[in-house]
C-alpha cells in the first residue's frame, strides 16, 4: 500500500499534490475515425481487448486505458492530475502524409478534449512529426493557440521524408525547438518503432526492455552535445524510462569525448548537461538503485514521477510485480536514499517545474486547475 503521510492536527500543513508525470489514454472505439481502422493506421476493437495495426496488436492489459475508467484508478490510487502522452503508435513513421497529418491531428485533438472537459485533471501533450518540420511547426502553433496546450511530444527517432531515420534532435529540427523556446514549452522525449530500423528478430519483448533503453540514451546524447538545453532556455525536455542508459553510460560519453575530440568538433562537453535545469528524467527506472544512481547523476530536483500507466511495465497495481503506483519513491524514502521533501517534491514540485519553467504565474494558473 502506498506510504501514508503522517498527519499533524496541530498545522494547518498543505498537502503536497500527487501529480503522475507519464500517463496514457487510449480513445474509446467509437472515437476513433473510421478512414484509421481502414487505411490500417490504428484502431481499438469493439470489445476493448486489442489496440490494432495493419500487421500489429497488443492486448489491453488494464480498463484505465479508457477515460471514465482512468478517472475511477485516479481516485483509487490518490493522484490529483496526470500528464498525458500520446500514443506511442501514433507518431506516424510510414505512412502517407497525408495520412499521417490526419492521424496526428486526431490524437492532438482527442487529448485537447480531454484536457478541456477535465483541466483538474489532466494536462495532455500533442504529437508533430519531424519528418515534416514546416508542417510540424504549423501544428505546435495550432495546438498551443487555439487548442492551448504547452507540452510537446516527440519520438527519439522518426523516419524522414526519404525515408532515412534520424535521431529527434538533428540540427535540422531546430526549427521546432525554436518554436518550444517561444512558447516555453515543456517537451517529452519517448522511445518507439525500434523494430523499423534496428535489424533484430522481434523476440522476447527486446524492443521495449532493451533498445528502448538505447533510443532514450541515444537522444539525450544529442541534445547534450548540441548544448540544446542552453540554446533554448525556454524549451524543457524530459526523458521517459528514467532515461536509463544516460545515466550508467554518462562515464563513457565523457570518456569518449575527451579521448576523440576531433569526432566532437563544435559540440558541447556532456559534463555540462549533468543536472541541467532544463533537463528532466521521469521515475520509471523500476529499482531503487536505478534510481539512486539517477538522482546521484542529475539531482533528485530533475526527477519528475512517471507511472507510464497502464501499461505492464508502468508502476501500476500488481502482487505479482509486488507493484503499487510510488512504490519507488516509498522505497526510496525508507531507504534513505532521498528525503520526504525530496519525495514530496518529486511528486508535484518538479512535475510543475517541468510543466511551466519559471513562469510563476503559469505554475499558478496550474496549481489553482488542479485544485479547483
Amino acid at each position: 500500500m502506498p506510504r501514508q503521510k503522517p498527519r499533524n492536527d496541530n498545522t494547518m500543513e498543505k498537502r503536497k499534490l500527487r501529480i503522475n508525470g507519464h500517463s496514457h489514454l487510449l480513445p474509446y472505439p467509437e472515437e476513433i475515425p473510421q478512414f484509421m481502422k481502414d487505411k490500417g493506421i490504428f484502431w481499438v476493437d469493439k470489445d476493448r481487448k486489442f489496440m490494432l495495426q495493419k500487421d500489429w496488436n497488443r492486448p489491453i492489459t488494464d480498463s484505465s486505458f479508457f477515460l471514465d475508467e482512468k478517472l475511477e484508478w485516479m481516485e483509487r490510487n490518490k493522484l490529483d492530475h496526470a500528464v498525458v502522452l500520446n500514443l506511442s503508435q501514433l507518431y506516424g513513421n510510414g505512412l502517407r502524409v497525408e495520412e499521417m497529418k490526419q492521424a496526428l491531428r486526431f490524437q492532438n485533438d482527442f487529448n485537447a478534449k480531454v484536457q478541456h472537459n477535465h483541466p483538474n485533471k489532466f494536462t495532455c501533450g500533442f504529437v508533430v512529426h519531424p519528418g515534416f518540420v514546416r508542417s510540424a511547426c504549423w501544428e505546435i502553433e495550432r495546438c498551443v493557440e487555439v487548442l492551448g496546450m504547452q507540452l510537446l511530444c516527440l519520438p527519439t527517432h522518426y523516419m524522414d521524408s526519404i525515408g532515412t531515420w534520424r535521431c529527434i534532435f538533428d540540427e535540422e529540427n531546430e526549427p521546432i525547438f525554436e518554436m518550444a523556446n517561444k512558447y516555453n514549452l515543456a517537451v517529452e522525449i519517448h522511445p518507439y518503432d525500434g523494430e523499423k530500423f534496428i535489424k533484430l528478430e522481434n523476440i522476447s519483448w527486446r524492443f521495449h526492455l532493451i533498445w528502448m533503453l538505447a533510443q532514450c540514451g541515444d537522444a539525450y546524447h544529442f541534445l547534450t552535445l548540441n548544448g540544446y538545453q542552453d540554446k533554448y532556455p525556454n524549451m524543457r525536455t524530459c526523458f521517459a524510462h528514467g532515461g536509463q542508459l544516460a545515466q550508467i553510460n554518462l562515464g563513457r560519453r565523457i570518456q569518449g569525448f575527451d579521448g576523440r575530440p576531433d569526432l566532437f568538433e563544435g559540440k558541447s562537453h556532456p559534463r555540462k548537461a549533468v543536472g541541467h535545469k532544463n533537463i528532466f528524467f521521469d521515475t520509471l527506472v523500476h529499482d531503487t538503485g536505478g534510481l539512486e544512481l539517477l538522482i546521484r547523476n542529475q539531482g533528485s530536483k530533475q526527477v519528475i514521477m512517471g507511472l507510464d500507466d497502464p501499461y505492464p511495465l508502468g508502476e501500476m497495481e500488481s502482487e505479482k510485480q509486488s507493484s503499487y503506483p510510488g512504490k519507488i519513491i516509498d522505497l526510496a524514502i525508507e531507504r534513505k536514499i532521498i528525503t520526504e521533501t525530496e519525495g514530496d517534491a518529486i511528486w508535484e514540485d518538479n512535475v510543475i517545474q517541468w510543466l511551466c519553467g519559471d513562469d510563476e504565474a503559469a505554475k499558478q494558473k496550474l496549481i489553482t486547475r488542479i485544485t479547483s
